[in-house]
């Protein structure tokens, strides 16, 4: 797992949604919400495990986000991730009553994805 630079998990942190792509198929991916813990990127599926781009995250376990101008070669975590005590009251805290349907179902608590850099990551592109 690389570390996030400070920098973009600042960014990560105040922008509202990232454009997640699983793989390498040139799907024009999907926006999602997403919340920094600890220093790690999650997201969540509300439709829980049978979402498509859940799926195929977890088919692929890499893709890449974009959030504005950044764009990041990442590492998409599905299997026996520990989730972090704080990460649904992130949620909470980032998307208020809209976040009710990824922390209050244990379908979607079940879609979660850590979204690590990948290695190879480059700068901005």
């Amino acid at each position: 797992m690389t570390t996030w630079k400070p920098e973009d998990l600042t960014l990560l942190s105040e922008t509202h949604s990232l454009v997640l792509t699983a793989g390498d198929d040139g799907h024009p991916g999907v926006e999602i919400g997403m919340v920094v813990v600890d220093g790690e990127l999650y997201v969540r599926a509300y439709r829980g495990v049978r979402s498509r781009w859940y799926r195929a995250a977890r088919e692929h376990g890499h893709g890449r986000i974009r959030v504005g101008t950044v764009t990041r070669d990442v590492l998409l975590e599905t299997r026996d991730i520990e989730l972090p005590a704080g990460l649904d009251a992130a949620f909470r805290d980032k998307y208020g009553p809209v976040s009710d349907a990824l922390v209050a179902s244990p379908e979607s608590r079940a879609a979660t994805i850590r979204v690590d850099q990948a290695p190879s990551s480059s700068s901005d592109t």
